[in-house]
């Protein structure tokens, strides 16, 4: 199995940074890792260029001018770009567990996706987090964390250490499995038969509109949020617009009503962009 992760971002290198590294220190390497960039300025790109250079991954970055939000437009550009069959989806902002890769991989079943858990890092922990502690895997571990200033309460149960009870526990949880696209793999031919991301949406909801749309293909989820664990890191999100959340609840529920399983504006609808950049 040759497996890709798309990480998207948009102007936060000191984030996506941590969460590179994260990539690169997995137990796991056998993965190439595609960033989907929705039109960072040049320090991201500087970044991507050394992180490659210092940890040799297997690094593309697919970049598109910023003309506005259109993360379903670049996810949908790294999709294709990607070598993949089968593909892991996350944000700038996660962290994932250094053994992310291994879990996501182990747990992959043909006609499924998996779908992973995260935990949201307050704004303070957020900040303090360095390289090194990502580097060294202490960033997950719950005492570090603690220590740090983060009172979990039962969300700690996300970051036990036994892989029997973290299956225990994705058994047990009332929390029906959700594609989230911090952290959520399935099968190449699945996203490509629900053609992807739906361009028409803006923030708010894409991933479940995919994830609605593969449900009713027939592809279920199998829950791990105990399992497959990443960090989100703390930031504000001023580009929340209500209009948009109600015309994509608008969509969320044409999906659901209709039983769609096709985007309108996906893969399939992709117009050749000059802006685009694929760089290896």
């Amino acid at each position: 199995m040759r497996l890709s992760v798309i990480v998207s971002t948009y102007n936060k290198p000191h984030f996506l940074e941590r969460v590179l590294r994260g990539y690169a220190a997995q137990t796991d390497g056998g993965f190439e890792l595609v960033v989907a960039d929705d039109g960072s300025g040049p320090e991201t790109d500087a970044l991507i260029r050394r992180v490659r250079a210092e940890t040799g991954m297997d690094l593309v970055h697919v970049w598109h001018e910023d003309r506005g939000f259109r993360k379903s437009e670049i996810l949908n550009r790294a999709i294709v770009a990607s070598a993949g069959d089968y593909l892991l989806f996350t944000d700038g902002d996660c962290i994932p567990r250094r053994d992310l890769i291994e879990v996501h991989r182990t747990l992959a079943r043909p006609g499924r996706y998996l779908a992973g858990g995260y935990l949201k890092l307050p704004a303070e922990v957020s900040e303090r987090i360095t390289v090194d502690d990502v580097a060294s895997g202490r960033v997950s571990e719950l005492g570090w964390l603690r220590a740090q200033g983060w009172r979990p309460g039962r969300r700690a149960l996300r970051l036990v250490r036994s892989r029997r009870l973290a299956a225990l526990f994705d058994r047990v949880t009332p929390t029906a499995a959700h594609f989230h696209g911090n952290n959520a793999s399935t099968w190449r031919e699945a996203i490509v038969a629900a053609n992807g991301f739906e361009g028409k949406m803006g923030y708010g909801g894409l991933d479940r509109a995919l994830g609605y749309r593969l449900e009713n293909l027939g592809v279920k989820g199998i829950q791990s949020r105990h399992r497959a664990v990443a960090l989100h890191l703390h930031h504000d999100r001023p580009y929340r617009r209500p209009e948009v959340i109600r015309q994509n609840r608008e969509i969320l529920a044409a999906i659901t009503r209709g039983r769609l399983v096709r985007a309108e504006q996906g893969i399939a609808e992709l117009a050749p962009d000059p802006s685009v950049r694929v760089l290896r």
